[in-house]
């Protein structure tokens, strides 16, 4: 773990933004960053060098995982393709690269970090560089250092240029002892994963600086995550996507969770939506900065009677993977996100026979195409 950076904050130094009435109180100073910053008591919710006419330059962390991608060609179908800037430590395939900005950076290195939001003219910061569950569980000092080293340092160079900030979480924030069907926004929350402790910090820590610095922090719990253009990454609930890859080139698949396991899933592109639609939404709808939201939920067993309506043929076999089904039988069950549907207006499309449509229609076409070539 790197040293602690101790500098201490000036007050009103800068005198950003418009009045914002938030009745904060400026502060003698805290030890953050590598740099003076400072939030003053009229501090905007946006950043200074924005309006509500304007649209934001947006980096997003991470990049390169299974939402990053995808938030990119969302955002910039709507704010213009040079104002949306992916970012990951690894090296992105010719497609990514050719299809907009595209620069290094690591979270774990906050001189880097803060150049690229400075030389960039950054306005929103969507974070998404983390250790998903399973990965984390087998790597937990690494997954220590990504998922909360790289969140301080985020978190500071968000507060520090007064930037729009997202973070996403996950139903792994939630642990046993939680009420799992329905689990509500505010209720008991005790991971048992790396995975799950950091994203619970994460929600806190962007709480507390929203509340003591006026961050402007957004938050979404995300369910289970299905992409038709992603690999599984490590995931608990990865088995939701690896079904259809084998479901189409084997005509079979062996899944690592009990059949009757039921865990909350959306759609990739209701996760995006969703996404933009809270960070777009005004401060002021805002009764939480930390949001469930979801769209269904199913069991590995009700997945695949419906990938039998598609593939007759279609077999599925249970191994269960010990660890990973401990995670899952964590989980909730079903995420009440009522909250969001009343806030800022949250609706989902995609239920379960529209996702499994989608998602073979997906790749059958891309394995006819791999036939062909």
């Amino acid at each position: 773990m790197p040293a602690v950076r101790t500098l201490w904050r000036v007050v009103g130094q800068m005198g950003q933004g418009p009045a914002c009435g938030c009745g904060m109180a400026a502060l003698p100073g805290r030890a953050l960053g590598t740099s003076p910053w400072q939030s003053p008591a009229d501090a905007s919710f946006h950043s200074a060098s924005s309006s509500e006419t304007d649209r934001p330059r947006v980096l997003i962390t991470g990049g390169l995982g299974q939402l990053g991608v995808g938030l990119a060609n969302l955002l910039r179908k709507q704010f213009g393709k040079d104002n949306v800037i992916l970012s990951d430590i690894r090296k992105p395939s010719d497609r990514v690269f050719h299809s907009g900005p595209f620069i290094y950076s690591d979270i774990l290195d906050y001189k880097n970090l803060r150049e690229s939001v400075v030389n960039h003219r950054i306005t929103w910061l969507f974070h998404y560089s983390a250790l998903l569950s399973a990965v984390g569980e087998a790597n937990v000092s690494l997954a220590r250092a990504v998922n909360i080293t790289g969140l301080h340092n985020v978190l500071d160079v968000a507060a520090e240029h007064n930037l729009r900030l997202f973070v996403p979480s996950t139903i792994g924030a939630f642990g046993p002892t939680s009420p799992r069907n329905p689990t509500p926004d505010l209720c008991t929350q005790r991971p048992r994963t790396i995975y799950g402790v950091s994203k619970v910090h994460a929600e806190l820590m962007g709480e507390y600086y929203h509340y003591r610095y006026g961050l402007d922090f957004r938050c979404l719990r995300y369910p289970g995550v299905i992409s038709a253009d992603s690999q599984p990454g490590g995931g608990t609930t990865d088995y939701a996507v690896q079904i259809f890859h084998d479901a189409v080139k084997n005509g079979k698949f062996e899944c690592n969770l009990k059949p009757s396991t039921r865990l909350p899933m959306m759609y990739i592109d209701d996760c995006l939506r969703a996404t933009l639609e809270v960070m777009e939404a005004p401060a002021e709808s805002l009764s939480l900065r930390t949001y469930n939201v979801s769209a269904m939920s199913f069991s590995p067993e009700e997945l695949a009677q419906e990938v039998l309506k598609h593939i007759p043929q279609f077999q599925i076999t249970y191994n269960v993977d010990s660890v990973r089904q401990a995670i899952a039988d964590s989980w909730p069950m079903n995420f009440d996100d009522s909250n969001a549907r009343k806030d800022w207006g949250w609706k989902h499309v995609f239920d379960l026979p529209e996702l499994v449509t989608t998602m073979l229609n997906f790749h059958g076409s891309q394995s006819r195409v791999a036939q062909a070539n």
